[in-house]
């Protein structure tokens, strides 16, 4: 997968995080990451894991198919 996609996945992990009313430090405590993490998959520095990305559906409150979902 392409750099997009890790751009786009991280604004929408962003979006419904801050949906949620929560931090990035609180993000990450509850996914057991650290911040530096955190911070990085927003932007798409870093890529998540499919288990990661499973785990932050489930604590967004929300699927993965919803995070994966883009906008044209």
């Amino acid at each position: 997968m392409n750099s997009d996609f890790y751009i786009k996945l991280g604004k929408n992990i962003k979006k419904r995080r801050k949906e949620l009313g929560l931090t990035q430090q609180q993000l990450a405590d509850k996914m057991n990451i650290s911040l530096n993490f955190m911070g990085k998959i927003e932007v798409a520095f870093s890529k998540p894991s499919l288990d990661t990305l499973i785990d932050f559906a489930r604590i967004l409150e929300t699927t993965v198919s919803d995070l994966t979902k883009f906008d044209k």
